[in-house]
């Protein structure tokens, strides 16, 4: 049987299979190649975010640090600025109060002693208990006023111990100092105002005027 060939023959060429030896090899290598480094790439970037990261970290954590180790400085020298004035108004607190209970204690004790006048043989009790036993020579100076009032509520004792009398317009009424040839005890108004204050201010004033 014979063959029918095509006038169109001529414009085909014969194809062949490729060649898929070395450089095939080649290409596939390649792409091999291609994808680790994107691989590799890829775990460069991500390694460098967490660096990064890390570091702002740190740097955020110094600077918090810096930052308040700088408020709290900035706060010990406004502290230091107002500890100053502060113990300056204490200083001044206290010394008003020092002469406002003064001038409270004066006017209790001149308004007791105005309302009852015999509280000077309580003060001459007080005082004379202070001596030591069995003292001798015993001298109440007294206000006059009050001089006058011991003697006439006092005149018993006053002649069974030998008790002396001495007015001395100085003192406040009130109050009495009482001596002997060894002993001398203040009981006067002054004296128990200044033990009323001490013990109000808890002994400040007190040390105050026996440093002076």
């Amino acid at each position: 049987m014979s063959r029918i060939i095509s006038p169109h023959a001529q414009e085909y060429e014969r194809w062949e299979l490729p060649d898929v030896g070395a450089d095939g090899a080649r290409d596939g290598q390649g792409g091999s190649t291609a994808l680790m480094t994107a691989r590799q790439l890829e775990k460069i970037h991500a390694q460098a975010y967490e660096e990064g990261l890390a570091l702002g970290k740190r740097e955020g954590l110094e600077q918090g640090r810096a930052l308040a180790r700088e408020q709290a400085a900035r706060l010990e020298r406004i502290c230091a600025q107002l500890e100053a004035p502060l113990r300056e108004l204490d200083k001044t607190v206290i010394d008003e109060l020092t002469r406002l209970a003064i001038v409270i204690a004066r006017h209790i004790i001149r308004r007791e002693i105005k309302a009852d006048p015999g509280q000077v043989v309580a003060a001459i009790e007080q005082a004379v208990g202070e001596l030591p036993a069995a003292s001798r020579g015993v001298r109440l100076h007294l206000n006059p006023e009050d001089g006058v009032l011991v003697r006439e509520l006092l005149a018993e004792r006053i002649g069974a111990a030998g008790w002396e009398i001495v007015d001395d317009p100085l003192l406040t009424r009130g109050g009495c100092k009482v001596t002997t040839e060894s002993s001398h005890i203040d009981a006067s108004v002054e004296r128990r105002l200044s033990q009323v204050v001490a013990e109000l201010m808890g002994g400040e004033r007190e040390e105050d005027h026996g440093d002076g």
